[in-house]
């Protein structure tokens, strides 16, 4: 994987509210019956095909996914979801691999996901503070020490511009915890062997096709679980 492939996020685990307070978040009422029942109706081939296809009108338009190298259990669809989660919620679950965002009616929106590699994971709750269309991507000091050559994306060289190569992707959502960028994003990525595996720095990233459809759908604000 070229560095241009890489995640963008390092562990920070020191802005974070550490081990204890990651505890004290995922209890009491936190966790969500995670029960995922079938779509409202089976994805035909066509569906998928559209769902995944090129998006020539985007700033920098997208190829279509190359839809073989995704496990089908993987392809966003609508589920039953049994949560205590307030509608418009995002809950990622880092064992199964899957993105809900809540919907009504006992209802999700599920997506599969790539996460970080041990090492550089982080759960506990937040909130969507803000989100960007084919953002700049700027890595953090600690990935520039573990690899130099990122030094020339530093946030004072202006960082990388959006563009396909862009390790972000086509959408990014910013995680915060207690006022703080915790510098996870959920992202965009043109690297479809990566969902449903923990290959990343930390980010939760999603096909570009997907990211896409949950930026439209997220409200700035809205609370995340990482579990």
């Amino acid at each position: 994987m070229s560095e241009f492939e890489q995640e963008m996020t390092p562990t920070r685990r020191a802005i974070l509210t550490g081990a204890a307070s990651a505890a004290a978040l995922l209890t009491a009422g936190c966790l969500p019956s995670q029960r995922d029942g079938a779509p409202t109706a089976n994805l035909r081939k066509s569906d998928i095909e559209k769902m995944y296809g090129p998006r020539p009108n985007e700033r920098f338009p997208l190829p279509a996914v190359k839809l073989r190298r995704v496990d089908p259990k993987f392809f966003r669809k609508e589920v039953a979801f049994d949560t205590n989660q307030r509608v418009g919620t995002v809950v990622v679950n880092t064992r199964t691999f899957y993105l809900h965002l809540v919907q009504p009616n006992g209802r999700a929106m599920r997506y599969g996901v790539g996460l970080g590699r041990q090492g550089f994971e982080w759960s506990g709750k937040g909130n969507i503070a803000w989100k960007r269309k084919w953002p700049t991507w700027t890595p953090p000091t600690e990935m520039i020490e573990r690899d130099p050559r990122l030094a020339r994306f530093s946030a004072a060289n202006g960082g990388m511009k959006p563009g396909l190569r862009n390790p972000l992707g086509a959408r990014a959502l910013y995680i915060y915890q207690n006022g703080k960028d915790t510098l996870y994003r959920l992202h965009g990525t043109p690297d479809a062997r990566s969902i449903g595996k923990a290959m990343s720095s930390g980010c939760v990233r999603l096909l570009n096709q997907d990211v896409i459809d949950l930026y439209r759908r997220v409200k700035p604000g809205a609370k995340i679980l990482v579990v």
